[in-house]
């Protein structure tokens, strides 16, 4: 019988792959298309309400901080630590208010926190499912007993939310989950929607939530830039916003409807899907090591040739 040659070999090893790809691409098309969920929880901010009094962000700290695990951070001219003043989203803070301002004129507060997606990439690239999507509630959740620390949600995140305890002996990815475990749970709000003085954060469903931001867009146009962002942006959020500027100025990214975790999904389930991968790269690797042996063994027998001689 004729030994099959490396031509033979990797024609079949590329048939193989190309029948388990197109199983692959079959099972990830009929994943396609993400179903909005507009009876999940989520918060309305409208930028135009808010005063900047930061008392979502203390609220926010002070129920949370036992356990998310949190730390006051003092400012750089705040030697006696008298005031917890974060600059930015970190593995101390889950929600940030930020001023941007164009003039003297033209400003904005605008509010920063987890967007909870209907589709979340966090929870799509995470290999050990520590990030999860509540089905009933659409909370964005994580448990740190279940994290390995790869930190993969933080680089699929395209809003870079969620942050890493880098200072910690025993770190936790840091990020909003409504209040979950404690307010949520004691009073059935997020804590920073139940402390707002002037009413900018709102709590409830998401199609509650819509109903209130497109009526708000209708009575006053002049006020607001004409757009619900989280809407549709990444395959809808359950965080959403009013604004009176372009939400790109805020340091909200433009983002295309179609949800990042689909595409990433698509590539993962066909390349995964009948191992695939696995089976390229073991079938490749016993076929170098054939190879290596048959070339080893050919050696051996001229080297005792030249011997017998």
């Amino acid at each position: 019988m004729k030994n099959p040659s490396r031509r033979d070999f990797l024609k079949l090893a590329g048939a193989t792959g190309a029948g388990l790809l197109a199983c692959g691409a079959g099972s990830a098309l009929a994943n396609e298309g993400t179903q909005i969920n507009n009876e999940e929880l989520g918060m309305l901010y409208d930028a135009t309400k808010c005063v900047g009094c930061k008392a979502c962000m203390a609220s926010c700290k002070r129920v949370n901080s036992d356990y998310g695990s949190l730390s006051y951070e003092k400012a750089k001219f705040d030697s006696d630590g008298l005031w917890d003043a974060p600059s930015d989203l970190s593995g101390s803070t889950r929600t940030l208010i930020k001023l941007f301002k164009e003039s003297e004129q033209r400003w904005s507060y605008v509010k920063y926190s987890c967007m909870h997606c209907q589709k979340p990439s966090c929870v799509s690239v995470c290999p050990v499912s520590a990030m999860t999507k509540e089905k009933v509630s659409g909370i964005v959740d994580y448990n740190k007993n279940t994290c390995i620390g790869c930190r993969y949600c933080q680089i699929a995140c395209p809003y870079n939310i969620p942050k890493f305890q880098w200072e910690k002996a025993l770190p936790q990815i840091v990020k909003c989950d409504l209040c979950k475990a404690t307010n949520l749970r004691e009073k059935g709000i997020s804590a920073c929607a139940e402390v707002c003085p002037v009413g900018a954060i709102k709590f409830g469903k998401r199609k509650d939530l819509l109903s209130e931001a497109h009526q708000r867009l209708k009575d006053a146009p002049d006020r607001y830039v004409p757009h619900v962002y989280g809407e549709h942006e990444g395959g809808g959020t359950n965080h959403l916003y009013l604004a009176s500027m372009p939400f790109n100025k805020l340091g909200l990214p433009d983002i295309k409807p179609e949800a990042p975790a689909e595409f990433s999904e698509k590539i993962q389930h066909t390349i995964y899907k009948g191992f695939i991968a696995p089976v390229a790269l073991y079938s490749t690797l016993c076929f170098i090591a054939v190879k290596n042996m048959k070339k080893h063994k050919g050696h051996d027998g001229h080297d005792q040739k030249q011997e017998d001689k």
